[in-house]
């Protein structure tokens, strides 16, 4: 299991864009993909919300990948 800690400068950051950040997804295309099959969790449930506004606290999952927002 890979952890990761996002450090983010701004109020929230979505959760597409996360992905992109982090290097998880390469495009943003990958990104809606992986959001629309349900194989993203937030703190625990499945989220099907590319527009997601994640906060600092917030703990995203994908397979074997957690990232915490800081």
């Amino acid at each position: 299991m890979q952890t990761e800690t996002i450090q983010i400068t701004t109020e929230f950051i979505k959760l597409e864009g996360l992905l992109k950040f982090s290097g998880i997804a390469e495009t943003g295309g990958d990104a809606k993909l992986m959001i629309q099959e349900g194989d993203v969790s937030v703190n625990g449930e499945v989220c099907t919300q590319r527009g997601k506004k994640l906060r600092p606290g917030d703990v995203v999952t994908l397979g074997d990948i957690t990232l915490t927002i800081a």
